[in-house]
């Protein structure tokens, strides 16, 4: 599990863009959310919001990434019917969501499942992690977000 303050070991997948690798984006700060699944209510409100913020997290220098366990397949028609323009990454072999400790028990329905817990990560542009939110409720939390990249990139 990564901890605040640490170095992300290199994480590659594939991604609504082909072949994501977070080495790729150093000088650069990285939003990294985890969402359950595309094209489910909260996950729909939480990536139209990333995406309607993201000209200010560009001119932040930030790069915007939502991660699920969905396939590439999946996050291209979420995108589509939605009209998103963030990247997205598959998940598929729990590799990322098990690296940020985001897969926890849950009850869905009366019954217990394994499931993500919307989570977000902030990266800075040295990759190493500097800021997490866990449990995320999604009213407001892409401008708690903002925020927060604001203050420490004016740093």
């Amino acid at each position: 599990m990564v901890d605040i303050g640490q170095q992300l070991p290199e994480l590659t997948a594939q991604s609504t863009r082909g072949d994501f690798a977070l080495t790729a984006y150093r000088g650069r700060w990285v939003v990294l959310y985890f969402y359950p699944k595309d094209n489910t209510s909260g996950c729909t409100l939480e990536a139209r919001d990333f995406t309607a913020a993201q000209p200010k997290f560009e001119a932040l220098n930030a790069h915007i990434v939502g991660v699920s366990r969905d396939s590439v397949r999946s996050h291209e028609g979420f995108c589509t019917r939605q009209e998103l323009t963030i990247e997205l990454v598959s998940d598929k072999d729990e590799a990322w969501c098990t690296l940020f400790d985001v897969i926890k028990d849950k009850v869905m329905y009366g019954k217990k499942c394994r499931g993500v817990v919307r989570s977000t990560f902030l990266i800075n542009p040295e990759g190493v992690l500097v800021h997490a939110w866990r449990a995320v409720k999604v009213p407001g939390h892409v401008d708690d977000v903002l925020a927060k990249l604001g203050e420490l990139a004016a740093c």
